[in-house]
C-alpha cells in the first residue's frame, strides 16, 4: 500500500508543478470541493439489473482545482479573446470513493438453496480507491459571459484522465470463512479460472478514463454551485477484490459518479 500512496504522491507532485506554471503564466485559479454518491458496476451481482445497480451504491468526496483561462490575475483582466480561453477550463482533483458490495439478483433469490447461492449470499466486499488526475471542462457557452452574471447556468462537458490507488476488502461467511479458501467462494469462478486467483484484497493502483457532463450555477459573482453526472473505466478488474473468467464478465470495473459541489473564484 506505501507504495501506490507513493505513486499518489508523485502523480500530486507533478499535478502541482502544472498548477504553479500556470499561476506564473498569470490565469486565474477556482478551488472548490464536492460531495456525491457513486454506483459502481462490478462482477458483484448481476450485469444490467436494477438491484445490483441501485444496491451496490456508495461515496464520494473530492476537492478539486480549475485553471481559468478567460481571466487574468496578475493584471485583474480579460485575456485575450479566444475560443479556448473562453470555452475550456482545466480541473484537476483529488478524490476518495468507498462503495460496499454484495451480489444482487436471481442467483441470490430466497428461493435458491444451492450451495452456489449460499456462496454468493455469504460473500460480500468493498471497494476503495483514492483518485488523483486532470480533465479538459468544455463550456458551449461564453465563460466570460456566464462569469459577468450573463446567465445562470454554463452546461460543461470534459474528459481526462485518473491515476487511481485502489484497497478492495473481501469477506465470506461461508464454510471456515477465510477469504483465502477458494472453496468458500462460487464454485464455478474456480472452475473456470485455470488456477488463477479470482478474488484478491490485495492493494494494487491503475489508471482510469474519466467523461462527464454537468452544469455550474452562478451563485455570487464570485462561487458556483455545480451537479455533474461521470463515468469512470478502470483499467484493471480487481477494483473490487473479484475478477472471475465466466462469460458474463465481458470488462473491467466501471463506476458512476453523481457530484454535487461549490467552487469559489480566488482570483
Amino acid at each position: 500500500m506505501a507504495r501506490h500512496i507513493k505513486k499518489i504522491i508523485l502523480a500530486f507532485g507533478f499535478i502541482c508543478s502544472f498548477q504553479i506554471s500556470s499561476a506564473q503564466l498569470g490565469f486565474s485559479h477556482e478551488i472548490g470541493a464536492f460531495v456525491g454518491a457513486v454506483a459502481f458496476q462490478s462482477d458483484f451481482g448481476i450485469r444490467n439489473n436494477f438491484e445490483t445497480n441501485s444496491g451496490n451504491t456508495g461515496i464520494a468526496l473530492g476537492i478539486v482545482h480549475y485553471i481559468n483561462f478567460a481571466y487574468r490575475a496578475d493584471c485583474n483582466c480579460y485575456t485575450t479573446d479566444t475560443y479556448f480561453n473562453d470555452h475550456f477550463k482545466i480541473r484537476s482533483e483529488i478524490s476518495w470513493n468507498k462503495t460496499s458490495l454484495e451480489h444482487f439478483g436471481e442467483w441470490v433469490e430466497d428461493s435458491k438453496n444451492s450451495i452456489q447461492a449460499d456462496q454468493l449470499r455469504a460473500h460480500t466486499g468493498e471497494a476503495q480507491n483514492w483518485d488523483i488526475g486532470m480533465q479538459l471542462e468544455y463550456f458551449p457557452r461564453s465563460i466570460r459571459a456566464f462569469s459577468a452574471g450573463a446567465y445562470s447556468f454554463a452546461p460543461f462537458a470534459a474528459i481526462g484522465a485518473h491515476f487511481v490507488s485502489f484497497n478492495p476488502t473481501v469477506e465470506t461467511t461461508y464454510g471456515d470463512g477465510n477469504p483465502q479458501n477458494n472453496a468458500n467462494f462460487y464454485s464455478y469462478w474456480s472452475d473456470v479460472s485455470n488456477g488463477d486467483p479470482f478474488v484478491s484484497a490485495e492493494s494494487g493502483s491503475t489508471w482510469s478514463v474519466v467523461s462527464s457532463v454537468g452544469t455550474r450555477y452562478k451563485l455570487t459573482p464570485l462561487s458556483d454551485l455545480f451537479v455533474e453526472l461521470r463515468w469512470q473505466y478502470y483499467f484493471d478488474d480487481f477494483i473490487d477484490g473479484l475478477n472471475h473468467k465466466l462469460p458474463s464478465n465481458k470488462a473491467n470495473d466501471w463506476n458512476l459518479w453523481l457530484n454535487f459541489g461549490y467552487i469559489y473564484y480566488l482570483d
